[in-house]
């Protein structure tokens, strides 16, 4: 491999030392149309090989944006295309690092039936090994959906993602919007995991093939020294900010947070427990940054974008048989008429994750778990298979107040105050949940970590026999 392009330093630095093995480092262009015969394409523009991260083997294309742009052709789509036919032979994850100015117009018809073959390769191994892409330069127009069909994307802080860009959209502009940058794509259109540098960016993927299993059929697993009994003592003080919560949980304290900035009222990410990757979704009504300090607050609800992004993760999670936990806080669903355009259809696709998931699923209720946003998070009744609750939960159709505003309309405040008060006590209550077999068991909130870790062992062996279909038809 030639070390000199800045596609094969990426390589480099991504992969464990001299592990890096090319292929097809002799393939260049065929099209001689518009004299592209003359042109020098080593590669075809783009470096493709397997090597191993920590061990672990994964296939890797870089884009070298020295030859012609690291514009994508016939040749240089062969080269992907072979490597993911090798991957999912050997089961082992595929990563691209983009950075190309789309579709090679002197090659035209050849051009996009060498994008289709691409986007063909990707369709085939989703849900069979994982895909990992990461965004360097430019990655436009019809390139764009290759990250879009990846389980996991990065963006470098100035690089550019679209499908039209924003010259491009009539009435808009870069300077209006620029649909185009890594924080539109990231908390807008929830299409990245993480915006960073480059370095940071490769050190990330790193940890992320270190979390994920090389395939379907496999597991990730580490050693684990961290006490499975160990108290979370301040984990009580973390329902707003779960994403502190979930790392007290997790073995050593390590989160790998997906999607960070987008829905941020949404948590998922992947953690540790006993050792084992478990995909986490959780409810958050406020952020703090590493200082401590409240950066934003939410009203506790579930959206759509919240829905949108945590049905996405289970979906993955199912697809690579990683057990998924939830921790629930939500009181209802979001009241605004930019949410209710979309809202019912995305908590429709939650609640479908949640049912279809076959892995084990652990739900905590942390706090309030209220009227249908309640149920599709995970509850029993969409197949939960433990569920826990905070002794302080809540579990019901409605805050009391209100419910007792409707049951006693009409009558003097003092007959709405007791009917609240007893709608609590034996609705709303955890203990009236847990009578009716809504909820397990009560446990304290520093018991969090050993109360999950040991579900998850009762459920390693889970199986689960479900009507035979494609999939689902919506």
């Amino acid at each position: 491999m030639s070390t000199t392009s800045k596609a094969s330093q990426r390589i480099a630095s991504l992969l464990d030392e001299n592990s890096f093995v090319e292929i097809g480092a002799k393939v260049t262009a065929r099209a001689t149309d518009f004299n592209l015969n003359a042109v020098d394409t080593p590669s075809d523009g783009v470096v493709t090989g397997y090597g191993v991260i920590d061990g672990n083997l994964v296939y890797v294309y870089s884009q070298d944006a020295s030859v012609l742009g690291g514009s994508i052709g016939e040749m240089h789509a062969k080269k992907i295309v072979n490597l993911y036919d090798m991957a999912l032979k050997m089961g082992a994850p595929v990563i691209g690092l983009i950075d190309s100015t789309g579709l090679r117009l002197e090659e035209a018809s050849d051009a996009l039936n060498a994008f289709g073959e691409i986007y063909a390769s990707q369709a085939l191994a989703s849900g069979v090994v994982p895909q990992i892409s990461a965004v360097f330069g430019t990655c436009g127009g019809g390139l764009s959906l290759v990250p879009a069909l990846s389980d996991f994307v990065y963006m470098e802080k100035s690089a550019k993602m679209f499908v039209n860009s924003p010259d491009g959209i009539p009435g808009n502009s870069a300077a209006k919007c620029d649909n185009s940058a890594a924080a539109f794509q990231a908390e807008e259109a929830g299409n990245v995991d993480m915006v960073a540098d480059e370095a940071t960016i490769l050190a990330s993927i790193r940890e992320l093939v270190a979390m994920l299993p090389s395939n379907c059929e496999s597991t990730a697993f580490a050693d684990c020294d961290d006490d499975l009994n160990r108290a979370v003592a301040d984990i009580a003080n973390c329902t707003g900010d779960t994403s502190i919560a979930i790392s007290m949980i997790a073995d050593d304290g390590i989160f790998f947070e997906t999607k960070a900035d987008f829905a941020k009222d949404m948590v998922t990410g992947l953690i540790k427990i006993n050792g084992d990757t478990v995909g986490v979704v959780a409810n958050r009504s406020e952020v703090f940054d590493e200082e401590g300090k409240s950066v934003a607050k939410f009203d506790g609800t579930l959206t759509a974008k919240g829905a949108e992004k945590a049905a996405a993760f289970v979906n993955f999670c199912d697809a690579f048989e990683i057990p998924v936990l939830t921790l629930t806080n939500v009181a209802g669903f979001k009241a605004c008429m930019c949410c209710e355009k979309r809202v019912a259809k995305e908590a429709a696709k939650l609640a479908a994750a949640f049912v279809n998931a076959t892995v084990p699923k652990v739900n905590v209720i942390i706090g309030q778990a209220m009227g249908t946003a309640g149920v599709v998070m995970n509850s029993k009744s969409v197949g939960a298979d433990m569920t826990f609750a905070w002794e302080n939960a809540k579990i019901g159709m409605m805050d009391s107040k209100l419910a007792a505003q409707i049951i006693c309309d009409g009558k003097g405040a003092d007959a709405i105050a007791e009917c609240a008060k007893k709608y609590d006590e034996l609705q709303n209550s955890v203990e009236s949940a847990a009578r009716r077999g809504y909820v397990d068991t009560i446990i304290a909130a520093a018991d969090t970590r050993k109360y999950v870790a040991g579900a998850l062992d009762m459920l390693y062996t889970k199986a689960v026999d479900v009507p035979a279909k494609k999939h689902m038809a919506k």
